[in-house]
């Protein structure tokens, strides 16, 4: 079992590290521009967190029904998962086209984005929301190869986004001087690149896709039991990115330079999860598999040893984050200013690895069972309780309670998912 975890998990792992890379090429451009700049690309991204990571159920949903589907030998359900993943995708991704402006002024004002660079945002939105129709229907192929057991072919479609999207930014932003718009605009062609590579890797799959029935895929039966599956996981992740939305509307509030600071901070976050996640993505592909086929003993040996690995790269971010974080940090910006403020917080940005990474894994199985109410109702109750400690404590200090309320989101939801878990168990739901 170990053997099998590391096996999705390490590719897994490296796709994931190479996301808030480039994340962090971006950072650093820009912390080295201005704050403002900083501020732009910040409040930017998480226009586009929330817009594109509540249509994150097309991988999370694709990957445990397909993941079913391959452990009971269901071939041809395997090629009809995919095509409704893929018909869903591209068709959400033209709906966000047709009202990007009014997404855009929402965004905006809930954002509580400041005019020093509002035009900044504007900017990057106007370009980076035409990678909607191709970010979504990497979801569904990347879903697809997960639940396939197949985790290469998601890590070399990341590399691919990422290496178009690293050279393009760096050449767009330093070389052309285009600021935020150039940040964009290397999104924008990396990201229509790795869909064509990544259509292209169905190559090896052919033969499950021959003979395809139209007729068959909107069949309402299955059609609907995809579609509830994913609309829990919709509702889930709509109150996970409210609560980063949240998180960021509030560090805006308390001036340019907390949101900064909560920007910059925010990467150590974004670091960690992305490689807790592989572990996650191994348990939703094993958890998936065995649950499919029935196989109890190794589906609670994929659970079990998903949470051994998960909990041990945790405690070496923490050691990491501990012993280097102002190194880091200064990584990112050359402005001492940040780098004092952000310091203030360096003891509980070490102990977040340890405090939420539960909440990952516990992701990760509940996907694999296609638990996907459960995950729903875990996340909203977390999201309640975010929101009533920051708004019981922000009067005492309010960078310090905005930071910490955010990190317990993390606890609350891993506690009430191993409380759901020890008492439903295989009939969660």
């Amino acid at each position: 079992m170990h053997r099998q975890i590391l096996r999705l998990a390490i590719p897994n792992i490296v796709s994931n590290i190479s996301v808030p890379l480039l994340s962090t090429v971006d950072t650093i451009l820009m912390g080295h521009l201005s704050a403002a700049h900083l501020a732009a690309l910040g409040v930017a991204a998480m226009i586009f967190t929330f817009l594109y990571g509540n249509f994150n159920f097309l991988r999370m949903g694709t990957t445990g029904i397909s993941a079913q589907a391959y452990g009971s030998g269901a071939e041809r359900e395997l090629a009809y998962t995919l095509f409704r993943a893929l018909f869903l995708g591209v068709s959400l991704g033209l709906v966000l086209l047709l009202f990007k402006t009014p997404l855009l002024d929402a965004g905006i004002y809930l954002m509580n984005v400041s005019p020093s660079y509002e035009a900044m945002v504007r900017d990057y939105f106007h370009i980076r929301i035409f990678t909607a129709p191709a970010i979504f229907a990497i979801y569904a192929l990347m879903g697809w190869y997960f639940g396939l057991q197949n985790a290469w072919y998601p890590l070399w479609i990341t590399l691919v986004i990422n290496l178009f999207n690293l050279v393009l930014s760096v050449y767009f932003v330093k070389v052309l001087g285009m600021g935020v718009a150039g940040a964009a605009c290397g999104t924008l062609i990396a990201q229509y690149a790795g869909l064509l590579f990544a259509v292209m890797l169905l190559y090896r799959y052919r033969h499950l896709l021959h003979g395809v029935s139209w007729r068959e895929i909107f069949h309402r039966k299955p059609l609907l039991a995809f579609l509830h599956v994913n609309q829990n996981i919709f509702i889930r992740t709509v109150a996970l990115t409210f609560s980063l939305a949240f998180f960021y509307a509030q560090a805006a509030k308390g001036g340019e330079m907390l949101l900064s600071v909560m920007i910059l901070l925010l990467q150590f976050m974004i670091w960690m999860s992305f490689a807790i996640d592989g572990f996650a993505n191994a348990a939703e592909s094993l958890v998936g598999k065995y649950y499919g086929a029935g196989n109890w003993p190794l589906f609670a040996k994929a659970v079990r040893y998903s949470f051994w690995w998960g909990g041990a790269l945790a405690l070496l971010f923490a050691l990491v984050y501990h012993l280097f974080g102002r190194e880091i940090v200064m990584l990112y910006t050359d402005q001492q200013p940040l780098v004092r403020e952000s310091m203030r917080f360096m003891p509980w940005v070490a102990l977040m690895p340890i405090l939420s990474f539960g909440a990952f894994i516990w992701d990760g199985v509940f996907i694999g069972m296609t638990a996907s109410k459960s995950m729903r109702d875990a996340v909203v109750v977390s999201t309640l309780l975010f929101l009533g400690l920051f708004y019981l404590t922000r009067g005492i200090d309010y960078g310090w309670s905005l930071w910490i309320s955010f990190l317990l989101f993390f606890l609350f939801r891993t506690l009430l998912q191993s409380w759901m878990f020890r008492r439903y168990g295989r009939a969660l739901r």
